[in-house]
């Protein structure tokens, strides 16, 4: 009368972690606003152990940092990125992230 259907425990994991990361947020993305742009790079670069110039695409792109909204604060030029990036950034990232890192967030921009 009733079929049984057998799991195995590692499929078992698959489908709950499956399901726990397709749960609800109510559609946002992580938006947090940081005070500093060192800040949001920490958090993820340090934190979330982002490459740095991963991290500097994240910042410039989805985050709010002080008063601006994101998307906004690292300019919309790879050079103006570049500029407040290098100035807003102690010594964790070096010239070469934060140049593939702002040239990402002017692609990613303008899509």
């Amino acid at each position: 009368m009733f079929k049984i259907v057998r799991f195995s425990i590692p499929c078992a994991l698959v489908a709950s972690l499956a399901f726990a990361a397709c749960g609800d947020n109510g559609g946002s993305e992580d938006a947090d606003p940081f005070d500093t742009y060192q800040m949001c790079f920490d958090e993820h670069h340090t934190t979330e152990m982002f490459s740095a110039a991963q991290a500097v695409t994240i910042c410039c792109l989805s985050h709010p940092i002080g008063s601006q909204p994101k998307n906004v604060v690292c300019g919309a030029t790879a050079a103006s990125c570049e500029t407040y990036v290098g100035s807003n950034l102690g010594s964790d990232a070096g010239s070469a992230d934060i140049t593939a890192g702002c040239t990402d967030y002017i692609t990613q921009r303008g899509m």
